[in-house]
């Protein structure tokens, strides 16, 4: 479980951290539980889970599997 190790760094070293983890991926077939609030860092994960408040007091769990979304609007 990695929790917001992306928050001090900028883009340029955001891209470095998640091609280091791709790398790890790949090599050891590990997964990894990210906590992130940055962009890039979510732009480049298999799947999102998030956590939304659509009233107040009930809070509710979405998820959104990328690698499927891209092939729908493909």
């Amino acid at each position: 479980m990695l929790d917001e190790v992306d928050a001090p760094l900028d883009d340029a070293n955001v891209t470095r951290f998640c091609d280091l983890l791709d790398e790890m991926c790949r090599r050891t077939e590990t997964r990894f539980l990210i906590i992130t609030h940055h962009a890039v860092t979510m732009s480049r994960m298999d799947r999102l889970f998030g956590v939304t408040m659509a009233e107040q007091g009930v809070s509710q769990l979405v998820s959104v599997d990328l690698n499927k979304a891209e092939a729908m609007v493909a």
